[in-house]
């Protein structure tokens, strides 16, 4: 048994594989990575620590957001890169760099078409409800909502181009030498090791968010929250750059949720909230302003007693809620309670009936309530429905700092000619903690960073 720790070495005298393009990750970043990459005619592998590929993605609701598609078109809605770009920095108080805000913009909307046209991936936009933060109606979903079926379509995709996705190998060492990137050695599930050598090594292996040392350490106001990501993401980029002088940035950055269904750990997605839903707390009170959105409702959340709200909409809202799988679910598992009366609600879920009905009593048909939150949907009418739920740490948004091909900088403003980075492991478009999120911010860089990383023209060793 060979026993290594997430480290940089000097090469070994001879890799045991030798390739052109080499991918840590195989979620969406590393998938969409790979296929940008064979179009170029790259050779590629890809190495995933699971059994099979799924990553951050599998656990989220798979929604990509981008501006200026053709189905966007094809539906009315006008949307461009500039107005985009500027709802990603409103969002983050304009703490992002802004080239990267604009880089990421610029691209998402050919990102889509292109997985739309080249791939057949059957995307469609959101339209029945609008996300915290986005100016027009520019989530792009698969049918199911899924981000299990998105994993799904790139891998099937990845598979029918050939490109090779070996499995079970944990990246664990990075090899350079005078300062120039040269391969990786990963772990097999026996405990051996493999050395891989490569032209172009590309860093898709998320963030930091399960490895609790970091957590503590970077993310103290979430460190008590749910851990609702993958627990792959161990910071393997992270510590990587911090040993070779890569430049790291906005380390206090994250995506966190304040609506998972508690204990059953299902996603509830926020359109709950977005057409109307409330939360409150066990004492039947509501305590803050959710339509902030669903990254800062995580704190919100957390800081209630035992961690614990509950999230009140009707039938209405919940029929738009089918539309995701996770939604779904929670109903088959009896998460969601409906009653025909708030009163009946308060009981099933344990509630303090008069305070409860008293907070419900205090909602504005339209306009501000005391938290400074604008109300535009119909009221909520019976039958109500609600579920407990709690706060979680959803993916990490700091990283490497990355140039306009995803190359990974020093922190001198050089860059690694062939090391690059993009999803959770390269820096997002977060700001530098978690109310910069706007919803879709990961898959935005997982994807955008993924193509552009891909395409990219690796320097030989």
């Amino acid at each position: 048994m060979t026993e290594m720790t997430v480290d940089v070495a000097a090469p070994p005298d001879a890799f045991d594989l030798d390739c052109e393009t080499l991918i840590v990750g195989a979620g969406a970043a590393g998938l969409v990575a790979a296929l940008a990459a064979h179009e170029t005619g790259q050779s590629v592998l890809v190495v995933e620590a699971d059994a099979v590929p799924s990553g951050s993605t599998a656990l989220s609701a798979g929604l990509i957001p981008a501006a200026g598609t053709k189905l966007q078109t094809a539906q009315g809605i006008e949307d461009d890169a500039t107005l985009f770009a500027a709802d990603i920095q409103a969002k983050a108080k304009h703490e992002n760099e802004q080239l990267l805000v604009e880089r990421l913009a610029k691209n998402a909307g050919p990102t889509i078409d292109w997985l739309s046209d080249r791939y057949q991936l059957p995307f469609s936009v959101i339209t029945n409800f609008e996300y915290p933060g986005h100016s027009r109606h520019r989530m792009h979903g698969l049918p199911t909502r899924s981000g299990a079926e998105l994993i799904n379509a790139l891998r099937s995709t990845c598979e029918r181009c050939d490109i090779d996705i070996i499995c079970e190998r944990r990246a664990a060492r990075l090899f350079c030498k005078d300062g120039n990137v040269l391969g990786i050695a990963v772990r097999r599930p026996d405990g051996g090791a493999e050395t891989i050598g490569c032209k172009k090594l590309i860093l898709a292996c998320n963030g930091f968010g399960g490895n609790r040392d970091l957590v503590r350490q970077l993310l103290p106001d979430i460190e008590g929250g749910l851990w609702f990501g993958h627990d792959g993401n161990r910071g393997e980029a992270l510590l990587w750059g911090q040993e070779i002088g890569a430049e790291l940035n906005n380390l206090g950055a994250y995506q966190g949720h304040g609506n998972v269904a508690h204990p059953h750990g299902i996603l509830i997605t926020w359109a709950v909230i977005a057409q109307g839903g409330v939360q409150v707390n066990r004492d039947g009170l509501r305590f803050w302003n959710e339509a902030q959105g669903y990254s800062e409702a995580a704190r919100a959340v957390l800081a209630q007693p035992e961690g614990i709200a509950f999230t009140i909409f009707d039938s209405r809202i919940a029929a738009i809620a089918r539309q995701f799988e996770d939604f779904k679910q929670a109903e088959g598992v009896g998460a969601v309670k409906v009653s025909e009366t708030l009163e009946g609600l308060a009981q099933e879920l344990g509630l303090p009936v008069e305070p409860f009905l008293k907070t419900m009593a205090t909602l504005p048909a339209r306009g501000k309530d005391e938290f400074g939150r604008e109300f535009v949907s119909e009221q909520l009418a019976a039958p109500f429905c609600g579920v407990r739920v709690t706060g979680a740490l959803f993916h990490t948004q700091g990283g490497l700092r990355t140039d306009e091909n995803a190359r990974v900088l020093r922190t001198d403003g050089t860059v690694f000619p062939n090391l690059h980075a993009c999803g959770g492991a390269a820096c997002g478009v977060s700001g530098r903690s978690d109310s910069g999120y706007l919803s879709g911010n990961g898959l935005l860089s997982a994807v955008v960073l993924g193509r552009l990383a891909g395409q990219s023209v690796g320097h030989s060793r």
